[in-house]
């Protein structure tokens, strides 16, 4: 079972490899590959740091215990219709987001993200509509491309 936080649920939709670190990148691609390959893998709703918070950087500041990004848990799970120690497969986190998101969302569920620029969780959800599951690592180079500038 993988321990997610609410906005991470929105993270992996739009995850395309590289992160804040070596290390957070190896952990939340682990993860994205799990949830891609196996989509029945449980999943619990987490308050506060979980399994990717773990291994935030030590040379970045830390915002894993900001309030802002507890509200964006907050808001994100009022949308899916979860609650804290909600455990269930992945497939059933991307049937809710297809029934109750928009990509449009992101722009103001997600508003003071820094990735939120790239446009790739947009993407993501849209995928996550029309059934696609996540984007296989590495499919689009350009993304990456714009990621790392």
């Amino acid at each position: 079972m993988i321990k997610l936080r609410g906005h991470h649920l929105f993270c992996l939709l739009g995850y395309r490899g590289v992160g804040y670190s070596e290390e957070y990148a190896a952990t939340m691609t682990a993860v994205h590959e799990a949830l891609r390959n196996k989509p029945d893998t449980l999943i619990q709703v987490v308050k506060g740091p979980d399994h990717l918070c773990a291994k935030f950087p030590d040379d970045q500041p830390y915002h894993c215990e900001e309030t802002g990004i507890y509200v964006r848990d907050k808001e994100i799970l009022k949308r899916l219709g979860l609650t804290y120690s909600d455990v269930l497969p992945w497939r059933e986190v991307e049937r809710r987001i297809r029934l109750q998101v928009k990509p449009d969302d992101i722009a103001v569920i997600c508003e003071t993200c820094s990735w939120r620029e790239y446009g790739v969780c947009e993407e993501g959800v849209q995928r996550t509509i029309e059934a696609k599951g996540l984007l296989p690592l590495g499919a689009d180079p350009s993304v990456n491309a714009r990621l790392l500038k």
